[in-house]
């Protein structure tokens, strides 16, 4: 598949307010990018504004506060998205096409049973949440990853391992939590630690550079196939170098480090 073949879905809804940037992302790196409401899909929209979502290669939730983030960030659309198009979803997933979630995103498919996934594609209710900030306040920063993964998740597929990027936060929630005590441990397990918080040097994160207490510093994970991922931090926010906090310093090349991520997913789909 050419990366301009690649139609990316960006849902939204009110309260929504990444998905202009993160459908500039995608066209970025060639790809077909589609801002899409949620009613476009679930056929409560006119006839020429309806879509389907077997059209789209790809499927991003972008950050914001959708609806409102009321009863808990994410709960509302997801509750939303599985009631009307579940079974689409769980085919989607199924066919392995590629799944992200950023931020607000990231909450929505910890809610739709998408992450971690650990007993099958999707989830009847959510087996972990995303938990306020550890310092009960937002949180808007810089923040360096590294990524951890084992080579599993599509959206690192052009990521060295180990290696480190700096990408913004700015969350409220985004303390990853489960009632499971073995979580962390079945997440390593499975490959399914993607990004971690570090502190610049590389060392073990601490506040600020982990921005909400998440245990073992787990900035985004994927589910076991991989083809699903969701973190809070946006790369979206940093495909440029001129995005980067700290652009004025030396910097020697104009791409940015949020790239990478979705330079990889094209080129898993090139690979089909």
């Amino acid at each position: 598949m050419r990366p301009e073949d690649v139609r990316v879905c960006v849902m939204r809804i009110e309260g929504t307010n990444a998905e202009e940037e993160m459908a500039d992302a995608f066209r970025a790196v060639g790809a077909q990018a589609e801002l899409v409401h949620l009613k476009q899909l679930n056929g409560q929209s006119s006839e020429m504004r309806r879509r389907s979502l077997e059209d789209y290669d790809v499927l991003v939730f972008a950050g914001g506060f959708s609806a409102g983030d009321y009863v808990r960030a994410g709960a509302l659309f997801a509750a939303r998205i599985k009631a009307s198009l579940g079974t689409d979803i769980r085919r989607f997933v199924e066919a392995e096409k590629p799944v992200l979630g950023v931020c607000n995103g990231f909450q929505i498919l910890v809610e739709l049973g998408l992450l971690p996934a650990f007993e099958g594609t999707m989830s009847d209710s959510p087996t972990a949440a995303l938990y306020t900030n550890d310092s009960g306040r937002f949180e808007c920063r810089p923040t360096v990853l590294r990524n951890d993964n084992n080579g599993k998740c599509v959206f690192t597929s052009r990521i060295e391992r180990r290696r480190m990027l700096t990408i913004p936060s700015a969350h409220a929630e985004g303390k990853l939590m489960s009632s499971d005590p073995d979580f962390v441990q079945r997440l390593e397990d499975n490959d399914q630690v993607v990004f971690r918080y570090v502190c610049p040097d590389g060392s073990d994160a601490r506040y600020p550079w982990n921005p909400n207490g998440s245990p073992s510093d787990i900035a985004g994970i994927c589910n076991p196939a991989g083809n699903v991922m969701g973190m809070m931090p946006h790369p979206e926010r940093a495909i440029s170098r001129f995005t980067h906090a700290d652009w004025t310093r030396g910097y020697s090349a104009e791409e940015g480090d949020g790239m990478p991520v979705f330079r990889s997913v094209i080129a898993s789909l090139e690979r089909r």
